[in-house]
């Protein structure tokens, strides 16, 4: 195509119109003229840019408030691998607020959006995800033990289209009880506070039952399975006569933190729990897998998901520290004196 003419204003071309290409009119029809062959041209390079950035899903069985440092830690991983949310990643946030019931609804709502990746934590959200769908990429993050509770066929080949970060430390449950002991050195009945609606919970129930016989102690079941169940099952340990508590690591428990904090402060029951943000409510103790770190790795998960890794190839990960925390406010609130030789060992003490 012979475009010279268009571009030289000195050219004089009649036209069957009755003006030439030099007249004022006919450069403004030769402008136009040019404007959209060159936006002709310039089209197929546009559709060939990308449309969207990546989006992903996060769905969690507590509330926000419960999961912020999770949250921040989780997008400070992506941060760092160049991942800013609304600038080139997009992240869509669910939480059940410890309502089991709500996972499914949640997670087919995730399923709906048709993302890339979706991050999930504890086993009732993870299986509420993977029953909703085949083919998205699932990133767990803190889960108990996904092989015994089916999520992947084993840590090392998690196979289909799920992966992530592990918990499974049968030792954790024994060194819960361990160092409640040591802290407490003449408890002997303890009640456990967990949801038996929650299959890793019921995991958890079977190895501290075996710690506790071994550390001589009793005990209790004090178990819930909605929101409902809290107040009677205070009053069983208060009836059983519980000499000190340990909190399983749930969304339902985590979620009514406050509660059970108050409980076991009202009644001065030294108590042991699973997370660091019940130590943070006022808890008394925790000892629990450095939360903030998994959080941080599980962005990698995502990364090499996004690069097109399959989720099938990438291996669980376990738990690289854990953290001790002790709340010496607590403590002296309940009118307990904590041996130095426990203060020692904690990683983190709270005044």
């Amino acid at each position: 195509m012979k475009l010279f003419w268009l571009l030289d204003p000195s050219a004089r071309v009649r036209t069957g119109s009755g003006f030439s290409i030099g007249d004022p009119k006919s450069k403004r029809v030769a402008c136009l003229t040019l404007a959209g062959l060159l936006l002709a041209l310039n089209f197929p390079v546009q559709a060939q840019q990308p449309s969207k950035f990546p989006k992903i899903g996060f769905l969690v069985g507590p509330s926000r408030s419960f999961f912020a440092s999770r949250i921040e830690s989780f997008e400070k991983g992506l941060h760092s691998l160049g991942y800013i949310g609304g600038k080139n990643i997009a992240i869509e946030y669910r939480y059940a607020e410890g309502k089991a019931d709500r996972l499914p609804v949640l997670a087919a709502e995730l399923v709906g959006l048709k993302l890339d990746v979706i991050v999930s934590s504890s086993t009732p959200s993870v299986l509420a995800v993977k029953n909703a769908t085949s083919t998205i990429p699932i990133v767990f993050v803190s889960i108990s033990d996904p092989v015994a509770s089916g999520l992947v066929a084993s840590l090392a080949r998690p196979g289909g289209n799920i992966t992530g970060l592990a918990i499974v430390a049968p030792e954790l449950s024994g060194k819960r009880l361990e160092l409640l002991k040591e802290a407490v050195p003449n408890i002997s009945r303890v009640a456990f506070l967990w949801n038996s609606a929650n299959p890793a919970q019921g995991l958890q129930w079977k190895e501290t039952q075996a710690a506790a016989q071994a550390l001589g102690l009793q005990l209790q079941s004090v178990e819930v399975r909605s929101s409902n169940d809290f107040d009677g099952v205070f009053e069983a340990a208060l009836r059983e006569r519980a000499q000190a508590l340990v909190a399983g690591p749930d969304p339902l428990i985590n979620t009514h933190l406050k509660r059970i904090v108050e409980f076991a402060a009202k009644n001065r029951l030294p108590a042991m729990y699973g997370g660091p943000e019940v130590v943070d409510a006022g808890g008394l103790m925790s000892y629990a897998p450095d939360y903030t770190d998994q959080y941080r790795r599980a962005a990698t998960y995502v990364d090499k998901i996004l690069k097109g890794t399959k989720p099938a190839d990438i291996p669980v990960e376990q738990p690289r520290k854990f953290e001790f925390i002790v709340n010496w406010k607590a403590a002296k609130q309940i009118g307990l004196t904590i041996p130095q030789s426990v203060l020692y060992r904690a990683d983190k003490v709270i005044k």
